[in-house]
């Protein structure tokens, strides 16, 4: 069976405008148009089975939420390609938003005023979900997620934890194959928390649903995780493999700490394993 995500030499950089610093920089820059160029994501390739739970790790500003747009649609490569169910996502965005989900954990696709579950109506008819379907997948969220309990809530009063469950939710109403959750245990108490990588699990399990996960962590790399992908803050992938070859070395803990404190720390070590 082919990878259900492939990356395949995929870049993106960004041109921003060459700003020195202070009031004198700041004039300097209206009336000058040099740009420098950033490079989020340089050449990587990856292949992701079906089925899988990939820990997708590295510091802030390594280049995983930019990945994750470009896999998503929402951005276009540099250079490079990525498929994503056979599909390039941003040259058929709609047909591709149908095999997906998306959680980010900084934002959300809630409607803010509205009671939580005119959301879940709203998504309902965007992504044109039946009748029988969604009685059948509300049954499901609302036994793993347990948001039927604060559903007729506006969205602008559900705590934290309330809300990451209802985008959870809100990202698996249409069933999609690929699910991509960035950073969604971020601020949690360790109940919530304990309660999300549950339904993680269950969602896998039960559907079969192809899971990427960026997180910062351990607990979340260590129990939903057999495959993890460690991106470093040039841009670029230094291991893509399994978390037990890290394990078995011991050395998990300490080279993560490295990699997200650090960068460069433990790229020669990940690389002799």
């Amino acid at each position: 069976m082919p990878p259900i995500i492939i990356a395949d030499h995929l870049t993106k950089n960004f041109k921003i405008e060459k700003k020195e610093p202070g009031l004198k920089g700041t004039i300097k820059a209206l009336f000058s148009s040099e740009k420098i160029v950033k490079k989020a994501v340089q050449d990587i390739s990856f292949q992701i089975s079906e089925g899988e739970i990939v820990g997708y790790i590295g510091k802030n500003g390594a280049g995983k939420s930019t990945t994750i747009k470009m896999l998503t649609g929402i951005l276009v490569p540099t250079s490079g390609k990525c498929y994503v169910n056979g599909i390039e996502p941003y040259k058929n965005r709609q047909k591709n938003a149908q095999n997906i989900g998306v959680v980010f954990g900084q934002r959300t696709q809630l409607w803010w005023d509205l009671p939580l579950i005119e959301s879940f109506t709203v998504l309902k008819g965007i992504y044109q979900v039946s009748d029988y379907d969604y009685k059948s997948r509300m049954e499901f969220i609302n036994d793993i997620l347990e948001v039927k309990e604060f559903e007729n809530n506006p969205v602008r009063t559900l705590s934290l934890g309330q809300r990451m469950r209802a985008d959870i939710a809100a990202a698996i109403i249409h069933n999609p194959r690929v699910l991509y959750l960035d950073e969604p245990t971020i601020g949690l108490d360790v109940v919530v928390k304990d309660k999300m990588r549950e339904a993680i699990k269950e969602l896998n399990r039960n559907f079969k649903t192809t899971i990427i996960l960026t997180t910062h962590d351990m607990i979340d790399i260590e129990k939903l995780c057999k495959h993890i992908i460690i991106i470093i803050d040039d841009g670029k992938i230094i291991y893509d493999d399994s978390l037990e070859r890290l394990q078995e070395k011991g050395e998990l803990t300490e080279i993560v700490k490295q990699i997200f404190i650090g960068g460069e720390g433990k790229r020669d070590e990940i690389n002799k394993i």
